[in-house]
């Protein structure tokens, strides 16, 4: 696995998440209320409705890479402890 990493045969921030039926039909109600929305909107104020939904997904790739950042720290604390464990092993 680590010579994967390093080659770049896995790529762990390309990794889709399946997509479900249910996914799906959650996605297409938010279509359908914002497009409901948008109708109801001035020009104005679609605008800034588009400018907020960029604002949730910046928020969202932030969260995401603090996930990511958190989860690859777990990781190599518990490989850590694992070579740790190693070494007493190998020593005793």
């Amino acid at each position: 696995m680590m010579e994967a990493l390093f080659d770049g045969r896995i790529i762990p921030w390309e990794r889709r998440a399946d997509i479900t039926a249910e996914y799906r039909a959650i996605n297409k109600k938010i279509e359908n209320e914002k497009r409901y929305f948008m109708e109801k909107m001035s020009l104005d104020d679609c605008k800034r409705f588009q400018e907020l939904e960029g604002l949730y997904e910046t928020a969202a790739h932030c969260e995401d890479a603090d996930l990511y950042a958190h989860g690859f720290t777990l990781g190599t604390c518990l490989m850590l402890e694992v070579l740790e464990k190693k070494e007493s092993l190998l020593d005793g």
